[in-house]
């Protein structure tokens, strides 16, 4: 095994000390649960008897007198999702394996999972951020009922997966496996469906040939097949040891994927108390935090885990900073080009050696810790393979070359030498910025501002003709406490229409941009929000703003005293009520309120 490199064994070793308090509570816990009895055993009769009450007498026997293991499924199955629609199969196969091995499982319950892309510039999207929370409270709902072994979780897209997670991890004493069903095949390329939305902008096309265009690029069952934030959810399982191997973007209709499902029952099982124990308290430690982190830079992956993985970690009673991004950045290479950080679509990624080969990349150059507890026996290891099935049976394979190297590459001959995210600080805060994707001439930007109260009065200013110069454009009051961190998505067509005409054009926001973003220059995540008094709340039209990818700074070109001298502009009045308004806004006024910065992953169950 290679030795770690020193980067990130200082990045881990500070997050080590840094979390030593609250990881060490956190473990008591864990082992404090893990000790107990099994719930089947210790509840009274009448607790048990509801329990088992509506599964097969066969399961009942086995559970309650021959004492067999009993896993939870928890899923987020719905089929407004077409990454999540193959999930109604899932149960039964998963019932029939544990009945094989000679276990039971039990769906514990379901979680609420809404598409990004159906919500995206829509008042739904400012509950999208907030669902994450919503997800992991039904997790702990689903897993309280206290009669589980292990636990299988069945999600996904953008927020589901880090909700589940959060949620699992509050139940650490559980050995957990998570069960994915792959991406959709290849329909009209993101490139190509990118360019039809500029025109659509631009007016050259009507909504006829819009949603064409949009209906041949998401065509079916699967998840969406660019590189955002679902497709890196994906990636990081298998960094972290919490897939089976390589299962991440296999097709929902190859004949490998029930296998794999299959394969996640015995993994599961495997790691119960009387096997090789392992509970997903103990495999998430902050190795395993930190190896994901890597995984997410090689590949270029979405902004939105430098809020949900910050999340994810404090749930494990680990403590996660964006300098710690921002310093492993500095030395890990960006080894995948994935739309929109390149013209592969995932099924190329996938054929090109998908996780496998990154992953091994990784352990090889010493950018991973690959002396990790994981759900799988040999380690790691196992994650630098790929599964193929032979005379019926599941097989991995070692992958070792890259397929095509316009897709990826090893860690000694990467795209870049860095990773594809940067921290950015200044007088305008702490925000980062996804540079894999920007064009380099376009990596600093000065230019004055004009500054937008909603993403709405930015497309209107577009529409009007109003934009067309060098300009940044700030779209504040998108915080978590404003109105719940909405992904600004839409804005990406108008903006890249006029970077395309050859204008320095970029983005200021304390809201997030979608995992699928990239060209356009872009500051998001400004901490802290304007809706607390950040910074900028002080900024005013035709302030000169320079945004620094290489320097790694954000900063407005005025005067210091000047500048600490302006009054801070509050939230309209309208906006603010209509923000918590319809929709079922109302019922997320707690998480607006006690939501904390993006930075800290805008939890919504931390107070301290």
């Amino acid at each position: 095994m290679s030795t770690i490199h020193p980067i990130v064994e200082q990045v881990t070793r500070r997050i080590r000390e840094r979390s030593a308090q609250s990881r060490a509570a956190y473990l008591e816990q864990v082992d404090a649960m893990a000790a107990r009895p099994p719930g089947a055993q210790s509840m009274g009769c009448a607790n048990v008897a509801h329990a088992f009450a509506g599964i097969p007498g066969g399961d009942r026997i086995r559970i309650v007198e021959e004492k067999a293991p009993n896993v939870a499924i928890v899923t987020a199955y719905n089929d407004v999702l077409s990454a999540h629609a193959p999930l109604a199969r899932y149960p039964d196969i998963l019932k029939d394996e544990a009945r094989k091995l000679g276990a039971t499982a039990q769906v514990a319950g379901g979680v609420p999972a809404m598409c990004d892309g159906v919500t995206q510039g829509a008042p739904g999207m400012e509950l999208s951020l907030f669902s994450r929370d919503a997800i992991a409270m039904g997790t702990a709902i689903a897993l309280s009922h206290d009669v589980f072994d292990a636990a299988l979780m069945l999600g996904i897209c953008d927020k589901i997966v880090p909700g589940l997670l959060i949620g699992a991890l509050h139940f650490g004493h559980l050995p957990t496996v998570f069960v994915p069903a792959g991406p959709m095949t290849s329909g009209l390329s993101n490139g190509d469906k990118a360019k039809v939305r500029e025109q659509a902008a631009q007016g050259l096309v009507g909504r006829k040939e819009l949603l064409a265009a949009e209906t041949a690029a998401y065509h079916s069952e699967g998840t969406c097949t660019f590189y955002g934030t679902a497709n890196s959810n994906q990636m990081l399982l298998e960094a972290m040891g919490l897939h089976v191997p390589g299962t991440a973007f296999i097709n929902p209709a190859d004949g490998e994927r029930e296998l794999l499902t299959r394969e996640a029952m015995r993994s599961v099982l495997a790691i119960t108390k009387n096997r090789r124990f392992a509970p997903i308290g103990h495999v998430v430690d902050e190795r395993c935090i930190v190896n994901a982190m890597v995984a997410l830079l090689a590949t270029g992956g979405s902004t939105n885990h430098l809020i949900h993985w910050v999340a994810v970690a404090r749930a494990a009673g680990i403590v996660i900073d964006w300098n710690d991004f921002s310093e492993l950045s500095g030395v890990v290479p960006l080894l995948a080009r994935v739309y929109p950080n390149g013209s592969a679509d995932v099924n190329q990624f996938q054929a090109a050696g998908g996780p496998g080969y990154v992953i091994g990349q990784l352990l090889k150059a010493g950018l991973m810790h690959g002396d990790v507890l994981t759900v799988r026996p040999e380690g790691l290891q196992e994650f630098a393979r790929i599964p193929a099935v032979e005379d019926g049976h599941l097989v991995w394979h070692e992958a070792e070359v890259s397929g095509d190297l316009s897709v990826l590459r090893p860690a000694d001959a990467p795209f870049r030498a860095t990773g594809g995210l940067k921290l950015l600080s200044g007088n305008l805060g702490r925000s980062v910025i996804k540079v894999s994707a920007v064009p380099e001439d376009r990596h600093v930007v000065e230019a004055p501002a004009r500054v937008f109260d909603s993403q709405e009065a930015l497309q209107q200013a577009f529409k009007a003709g109003e934009l067309d110069r060098d300009v940044i454009c700030v779209v504040r009051w998108q915080g978590p406490r404003a109105n719940g961190m909405p992904e600004l998505h839409k804005l990406t067509p108008p903006l890249a229409v006029l970077q395309g005409k050859g204008y320095k054009v970029a983005l200021v926001t304390d809201g997030r941009m979608s995992g699928a973003s990239g060209k356009v220059p872009a500051a998001i995540h400004v901490s802290p929000e304007a809706c607390v008094g950040g910074p900028l709340a002080r900024l005013q039209d035709g302030d000169l703003v320079r945004l620094d990818a290489v320097a790694g700074t954000l900063a407005v070109l005025v005067d210091d005293t000047e500048w600490q001298q302006r009054p801070l502009a509050t939230m309209p009045q309208a906006l603010r009520q209509a923000n918590g308004r319809g929709f079922g806004r109302e019922l997320f006024a707690g998480f607006r309120r006690h939501a904390l910065s993006a930075e800290e992953g805008a939890c919504t169950w931390i107070n301290d």
